[in-house]
């Protein structure tokens, strides 16, 4: 069949070597979409792969530039209270962040209220630093083609701390259950004037927007692949971007009222999402569209 399409192929494009005046560059292209199309064949772009082009954008991720800011941010002395984020403790111990974030979120008996990455931060940089929450909040989530925030560079090097170490969202605490059972309703409930859920984009596989390929994040395979790409590097903001981003961006896309910052609302949706998908390997930084 190779052979013989290339052929026709040859035959019908020498016929054309001189194109007529009236005949466009998008005739010829045309022309040859047809032919390959008409020997069974299926050109590149047709083939809804893009994991080609992922895996080498993860090869060289402008992402692991925020890694090096994250360290310097952990380990530097500032804020009010001149202390570093070193004796903060992410649920194994003071400091101890191998694997840490792949154990995120979990109930913390200092705040006594379920916390994930983000809103773990956000303690320990007031009780530890000194800083004040609310300004912290106000500026987590970067502007497109900026630096970036530092919560974003801290998200970024304390996960990276988990590369590699599979997923173990745990549910032993009732409040971690009750967390878990509020992000499965948030996800399935369809809410707001256009009466839109998670669901609807993410609950059955083979689902894309344009060129981009929506997770069934209700099967395990689909969550993981979530849940062990957060934070990434989002090719279109020139930044890097968590969780709680991608959560609020899908809740205005939804057209329902801004996400505050670390709030229940999203550790609830991180919880359901990440113990969903247990057992996948930390990979961060992830790499976005």
């Amino acid at each position: 069949m190779l052979r013989c399409c290339n052929h026709d192929l040859m035959h019908r494009l020498n016929s054309h070597t001189q194109p007529p005046r009236n005949t466009s560059l998008l005739a010829l292209i045309a022309l040859f979409i047809s032919i390959v199309m008409n020997c069974g064949l299926t050109p590149a772009f047709a083939q809804n792969d893009l994991s080609v082009g992922r895996k080498m954008l993860l090869e060289d991720n402008p992402g692991e530039l925020w890694i090096d800011d994250g360290k310097a941010l952990f380990f530097q002395v500032r804020g009010p209270k001149q202390a570093s984020l070193e004796r903060c403790d992410f649920g194994l111990g003071p400091g101890k962040l191998e694997g840490a974030a792949a154990r995120l979120p979990r109930y913390f008996a200092d705040t006594k209220r379920v916390e994930d990455l983000e809103s773990r931060l956000l303690t320990c940089m007031t009780q530890l630093q000194g800083f004040e929450r609310s300004a912290l909040e106000r500026n987590a989530i970067s502007e497109p083609a900026s630096r970036g925030s530092e919560i974003e560079a801290l998200a970024l090097y304390i996960t990276s701390r988990s590369n590699g170490h599979p997923i173990q969202v745990s549910l032993d605490h009732p409040q971690e259950k009750a967390m878990y059972k509020a992000g499965e309703y948030l996800f399935f409930r369809r809410s707001g004037t256009n009466d839109f859920g998670c669901v609807q984009c993410h609950g059955e596989p083979d689902k894309r927007i344009r060129l981009q390929d929506l997770a069934p994040l209700t099967t395990h395979r689909g969550a993981q692949e979530v849940a062990a790409s957060w934070p990434a590097y989002r090719g279109a903001h020139y930044v890097v971007r968590t969780l709680q981003w991608r959560l609020n961006d899908c809740v205005w896309q939804m057209r329902l009222p801004d996400l505050k910052y670390a709030t229940d609302y999203s550790i609830a949706l991180t919880t359901y999402l990440n113990r969903t998908g247990n057992g996948a390997p930390v990979q961060v930084p992830g790499f976005k569209r």
